[in-house]
This record gives structure tokens, sequence and C-alpha cells, in this order.
């Protein structure tokens, strides 16, 4: 060979091997994600304000199937007034958001540590806080959008749990502020319509609240989920450092298919299919893939994203839920964003779910849905 026509060769080779390079780099940058990619559980335990109606304790067993599953993730939503000390026969008062009880506060911080044993990364979320839950079934005293005093009640709650776990990395524990934030027209009604918090108040309350946990703990990771009930990015708050968290629950003729709290007529609906036509709309991957472009775009940006619940409720036929939650999981999956189901045990769960439809092995007493765990394990 010619040393011309070698050189040209060699050169064009170079080319092509830096070129691929660069290809693979642009990939990776693409899929990037500031957060892991967890994947787990939301664990109920402290899910209800009121400590008697608590759900069954998660044990140290539970955390080692987890374990040994493969998952490294559980996010606590807790209700504030769990950890309160106040008279339960009437409604709380301003000031006595104030009454941390400290044996309900050791208990949720006991649950923490069995979590950490096992290697699980803890997310506590305020489920209700101050002035706001998504779920009615309990009367706050004030509005934590509007009202100056629920804030600072909110921005007190989380300074205390920064302080208690402010010796503990960020890699093992992060404080996702609060659970599906909107506006909603009356919060004593479940079927209220809701709508998108204003950016402007979003962001006064995620930085002052973030400010608060790092006032105790300046490298916490603190994470805000997605406005408007979880679904829509929170573009006010990229330049504040604090992850976001999405929903794996779209469309909700899948995922809350007779759900009497999603739904005013539960009885009357549209059979699910997926893909198919349900209703007036047509349910694909593609629609999926429309619905979490912006949170793939805000990996890109530099902003950690994490799916803080997913899942389908028990009344969807079991081959739907397959079909639909395999596309959810592949488009999280192959962008780096994990997951974590609500719940481990119970309606959405992977044990005692509850179907109808599901061929059930026994695990340990309980009723495991193989099929779901393995495809859960899958990515």
């Amino acid at each position: 060979m010619k040393r011309r026509t070698f050189v040209k060769k060699a050169g064009l080779v170079s080319a092509g091997l830096a070129l691929s390079e660069i290809a693979a780099v642009a990939s990776w940058q693409a899929t990037q994600n500031k957060l892991p990619r967890w994947k787990g559980f939301n664990l109920l335990d402290f899910f209800s304000p009121n400590p008697t109606s608590a759900s069954k304790p998660t044990t140290e067993e539970h955390f080692m199937w987890m374990r040994d599953w493969g998952f490294d993730f559980v996010r606590i939503p807790i209700a504030y007034p769990y950890y309160l000390t106040f008279d339960r026969s009437r409604n709380i008062t301003p000031a006595e958001v104030y009454n941390i009880n400290e044996e309900a506060v050791d208990r949720i911080v006991k649950l923490v540590d069995m979590a950490h044993k096992y290697n699980m990364h803890v997310s506590l979320n305020l489920h209700r806080a101050p002035g706001y839950c998504i779920n009615a079934g309990f009367h706050e005293p004030y509005n934590l959008w509007i009202d100056s005093e629920a804030q600072k009640a909110f921005y007190f709650h989380w300074a205390m749990w920064a302080k208690r776990f402010k010796n503990v990395s960020s890699k093992k524990i992060s404080f996702d502020l609060l659970n599906e934030p909107s506006m909603r027209e009356d919060m004593n009604d479940q079927h209220s319509k809701s709508s998108a918090v204003p950016g402007d108040i979003y962001r006064k309350v995620a930085k002052d609240a973030a400010e608060a946990i790092r006032k105790e703990d300046k490298d916490a990771l603190v994470i805000a989920d997605g406005n408007n009930v979880g679904n829509s990015i929170i573009p006010e708050i990229i330049d504040l450092n604090i992850a976001q968290s999405c929903r794996g629950y779209y469309p909700h003729a899948i995922s809350h298919y007779k759900a009497p709290w999603a739904n005013k007529d539960p009885e009357h609906l549209p059979e699910p299919k997926w893909p198919g036509q349900v209703g007036d709309k047509y349910l694909s991957k593609a629609m999926l893939e429309e619905y979490y472009k912006p949170w793939i775009d805000l990996t890109k940006k530099g902003v950690g994203v994490h799916c803080g619940e997913c899942g389908c409720w028990n009344k969807t036929p079991h081959d739907v839920f397959i079909a639909w939650f395999t596309d959810v999981l592949s488009i999280l999956s192959s962008n780096n964003i994990g997951f974590a189901i609500w719940n481990f045990i119970g309606d959405f769960g992977v044990l005692d779910s509850g179907r109808t439809d599901v061929a059930y092995e026994d695990w340990h007493g309980h009723k495991l849905d193989r099929k779901f765990l393995e495809l859960m394990m899958k990515y």
C-alpha cells in the first residue's frame, strides 16, 4: 500500500473512531441523570394521620426480600399529624402543629435505620404537610400556598427532620418536600378539582424549605414532587439544586381504573386496553413518550429526576397492567430514571394485591405476583 493511501485510510479510521467515541459520549450525555436509578417501593407505615389506623409495620424480613430481589430504595410518605400530640376528637389548631411526639418520631427513625441496614436509600416524604394534602380525611387549619403560618410550620417540620438525620449521608437519605402539590378547590373534598400551583409560589415554598433543611445539613439531598399533582416539571426551581419527582400513573384510565378516590363514577368506565381505544382516546406507548419527554429533557439540564410513585390499582386487568407498565418502565429505564411502586404490600403491590386474575405464588404466607416482580427486576 502506498504511504499516502495508508495515511489517508489511517486518518479515516482514526476519524471514525473519534466520531464513534463522540457519539458514545453524546449518547451517555443524552441519558445521564444526576440521581441514581434507584428502584423500590413506597412503605405506608406512617401514611395515616391517625396512629391507631396505621398499616401493618414493615419488618426486617420485608427489607431482606427487597434487597434479595435487587431493590435499593424506599420512599416513606408521612402524614405529619402521625407524629404530633393533640386532642384528636376535634380539628387540630395551628399551635398544635408544633407539638412533636418524640416516641412517634422515634418509630419513624427506627424504620429508616432498618432500611439502611439493608442498604436501601430512604426518601422521607411529607405526604400530608401543614396546610396541604392531596387526600381528604383530615381538616387542615390553614392553606400552605397562601398562609404564612402554614409555611412557617412546613419549614419547622423539615428543619426538625434534617436535624435528626444531619449525620446521615445524602447517599442514604433524601428529603421529598411534599407529595403531589396542587391548588385544590376544597381540600376536604376527595374529588375537588386540582390545578397547578403558581410557579412563583411553588418556588418560594420549595426554596425556603430547602434552605431550612440545608441550614441543618448543608449537603442534604432535596427532592420536589412535580407540580399539578406530580405530573408537570417545575421549571421555576431548576436553579435551586433540588431534584424533581415524577409519577408513573399516566394515563389514569389504566392506572386508576375503578379507583373510587380517582373517579366520581367508578362503575361506569370504558374497559382499559393497552394499546387500544379507550373512550375517546387511543392509548399507546407514543403518548407515554410524549408525557415523559419534559422529564427526560430535565435530566439533560442537570436536574436529577426520579419517579417517586408508580403502579396500577388492582381492578385493571392484569395483562393490560403488565403491557402498560412494561412501556412505562422501558421509557424510564432507557433514560436512567428510577422508580418506586405504590406500594410494597397491598392494592398496588407485588404482595397481596387482591387482584382476582393473577396466578399467585405463595411467598412466606403472602400472595406473590411473580410476573409483576419479574417485570420490575428486569428494569
